[in-house]
């Protein structure tokens, strides 16, 4: 005799059986192809067609805790923190409108967009990026003929604006990834300037975490320092600022004494 489902519903796999109508036994492993449908018809119909789950009232009761890591910056020592004017003062889109009509260089080779070594070296150069002092870096740019593969390139307008937003993100990606393990440098806080100034909204979730791990970075590095007067300072500030108040993450945003 069929179900009440099986009166509406047709079978999608019918499946005949001979006029033994011997009992299958469902603990055991089916010997065939018909023998596993049958096993699976006999398991459906011994389901309800309603069921309804037990709740026991006092669990719901309970408070439910959630555990979330959510990383700010470290907040800035006394003396050390942008006015609220100042941070709200920085703009970035006014000056990427006179960016758009630059073009490259002839004698600018810049590397691929895969070549996160090359674009180190090409907005380092070799003396930052082998590790040599700061000092002899900024001797170095002094010199009256400019070696760009010792020194690096430095961000002209002609070179930003020619990188497209994938190549933004993925050069921003690579100095971030290299100041998570070096100290600042003049070098490294133009390029890092130049690139958020190109990076267009709305952002995309990997440039979320990008530059809120730049700014985490800034913090981090500001913190340590021994004196306001640090010539870092407003630079790791700029940053921070930045990435809080026109990127618009909030949370990182340096509250104002």
């Amino acid at each position: 005799m069929k179900s009440d489902v099986e009166e509406l519903m047709p079978r999608l796999l019918p499946v005949e059986f001979g006029a033994s109508g011997e009992e299958l036994d469902l603990k055991g492993p089916p010997r065939n192809p018909r023998e596993y449908l049958r096993q699976v018809q006999l398991e459906a119909s011994q389901c309800p067609e309603v069921v309804v789950a037990q709740i026991d009232p006092k669990k719901l009761k309970k408070k439910q805790t959630i555990n979330a890591s959510v990383a700010g910056c470290h907040a800035a020592p006394v003396g050390f923190c942008p006015s609220l004017s100042w941070q709200q003062h920085q703009s970035i889109a006014k000056n990427r409108n006179h960016w758009s009509s630059n073009t490259l260089d002839d004698n600018v080779e810049m590397p691929d967009i895969t070549d996160e070594e090359g674009w180190k070296k090409f907005c380092f150069g070799e003396t930052l990026y082998l590790g040599t002092s700061s000092s002899r870096t900024e001797a170095a740019e002094a010199e009256p003929a400019l070696d760009y593969s010792k020194v690096g390139f430095p961000p002209f307008l002609t070179i930003v604006s020619r990188l497209n937003q994938s190549t933004v993100l993925m050069v921003l990606e690579t100095l971030v990834g290299w100041f998570e393990e070096n100290d600042f440098a003049p070098q490294l806080g133009r390029w890092l300037y130049a690139l958020l100034a190109c990076l267009e909204k709305p952002l995309l979730p990997e440039a979320h975490s990008c530059i809120r791990q730049l700014a985490r970075r800034c913090a981090q590095l500001r913190s340590a320092l021994e004196s306001g007067e640090d010539e870092k300072l407003p630079a790791l500030n700029l940053l921070v600022c930045l990435v809080a108040r026109y990127f618009e993450q909030s949370d990182l945003a340096d509250q104002p004494e």
